[in-house]
Formats: structure tokens, C-alpha cells, sequence
């Protein structure tokens, strides 16, 4: 008989990361890219004191504005799929509350086919 649970060690290789874990990834990735913001509007005034071309420094702002839009976009972004996982999306359908059942269909006990070509009134 087993005296302690630590002598069982299972190997997990499928599972994924915690959703902490997940978190604080695409946190390190927004900061990452949003850290590269402050050293290109630095480059910029760099720029514009070496060489006295105000173009050529709004050009290097004109590239660090995308930066929080692209930033936000790949810190949002989930996790890869892995190959062969489909994507189960049901509109509607959650645990809590599946989704309701189609009523019965009808069903018709007798009927009349009426002549299409038959005026009403005659």
C-alpha cells in the first residue's frame, strides 16, 4: 500500500498553459512592443538633431504610431492551434445553457388536396 501520493508522477503532454500563464505571456508581449515606442521617438529627435530633416524624423514617428494597435492585436491574440485541432464554436450553445430542443413536428392526420385550377364560389 501507497503511503504517499509523490511517488506517482505522471507525464502530461498535452496540456496547455494556465490562463495565468497564458496572461502574463501576452503581457511581456505588449510590453515588449509597446517598450520599443519611447527608444523610436528618441531615434526620432536623434534624427532631427543629426541631420535637420523634419521629414525624415516624422517618418521614424510615422512608424512607432501603429505600435499600440499592433500591440494590443498580438497581446489579444490566443494561443496557436494545435495541428489537427478543429475549431468548436456553436453559436449559442453554452454549458450552463444548452441549447433548446425543436418542438415535435406536426403531424397531419387527414387531409384534402384542393384543385389549385378551382375558382372559390363555384
Amino acid at each position: 500500500m501507497r503511503t504517499h501520493a509523490a511517488d506517482e508522477a505522471f507525464l502530461i503532454t498535452r496540456a496547455e498553459n494556465s490562463p495565468e500563464e497564458q496572461h502574463r505571456a501576452r503581457v511581456r508581449r505588449y510590453l515588449i512592443l509597446m517598450g520599443f515606442r519611447v527608444p523610436m521617438l528618441i531615434l526620432a529627435c536623434i534624427v532631427y538633431g543629426a541631420t535637420h530633416n523634419g521629414l525624415l524624423a516624422l517618418a521614424v514617428v510615422a512608424v512607432s504610431i501603429p505600435l499600440p494597435w499592433v500591440a494590443v492585436l498580438i497581446a489579444n491574440d490566443r494561443p496557436a492551434r494545435k495541428r489537427g485541432e478543429i475549431a468548436e464554436y456553436h453559436y449559442g450553445v453554452h454549458a450552463e445553457h444548452p441549447a433548446p430542443a425543436l418542438p415535435e413536428p406536426a403531424t397531419v392526420i387527414d387531409s384534402e388536396v384542393a384543385d389549385p385550377r378551382a375558382l372559390p364560389g363555384e
